[in-house]
């Protein structure tokens, strides 16, 4: 694939297959929480629906949950797997490993403040949304803009994947998130000239058993 600079870039963006932590709703940001065994059928079911299509790369998050994701589809395509830490998932400092509940009961007003999506927030330790959603943005155009003209698949995390909708939807940070972000669920955006395009969202025909959403992402 590949044609001129100015030409747009597709992106497949795939969420990690479920964990155990996702079961347990409990925050996982930077911790390097594995794929459970139902995470690892994902990743194998989202590469087989993909069997078709070419890729000029497979981008992952260097965290093992969606490193261990992509693997499957770069094995099945034969496409070169790149890990790149800007795709991790939002740091969330001392929230990380404990519920919401647990979290409401320790931090009530962080919680609050984090429940309404301050943009300017961020949990001790972890980062603003408005600083992890400036990183999500950046380094998809800036992996896009690697292959113009081409396709590219990037493996990565619930957060990540709402922050990228709202940018292709042009929906602000504090406005509440009405659309599915599945484990292992594909989903569509073109980037061309510094910005992002929905083409499709939340699409899970693959996962017979379904997939959890972004909620403990």
């Amino acid at each position: 694939m590949g044609g001129g600079h100015d030409a747009a870039t597709r992106i497949v963006a795939i969420r990690h297959g479920e964990t155990d932590w996702n079961v347990g709703a409990r925050i996982q940001g930077h911790t390097d929480v594995t794929l459970n065994a139902t995470g690892h059928w994902q990743a194998r079911r989202a590469a087989q629906a993909l069997a078709d299509e070419a890729f000029d790369a497979v981008y992952a998050s260097d965290l093992r949950r969606a490193a261990d994701t992509a693997a499957a589809l770069a094995a099945a395509r034969g496409a070169p797997l790149h890990l790149h830490p800007g795709l991790r998932e939002r740091a969330f400092g001392v929230f990380e490993g404990l519920s919401f509940d647990e979290i409401g009961q320790r931090w009530p007003e962080q919680a609050q403040a984090w429940r309404r999506r301050d943009p300017h927030f961020g949990p001790d330790g972890g980062e603003t949304l408005s600083a992890f959603y400036a990183r999500c943005v950046a380094t998809v155009l800036e992996l896009a803009a690697r292959h113009p003209g081409g396709q590219i698949a990037i493996v990565t995390h619930g957060g990540v994947l709402d922050c990228l909708y709202r940018a292709a939807t042009r929906i602000e940070l504090q406005a509440p998130r009405t659309w599915q972000v599945a484990n292992a669920g594909i989903n569509r955006l073109l980037a061309a000239g510094g910005a992002l395009t929905l083409v499709g969202w939340a699409d899970t025909a693959h996962l017979e058993r379904g997939a959890r959403d972004e909620t403990a992402a």
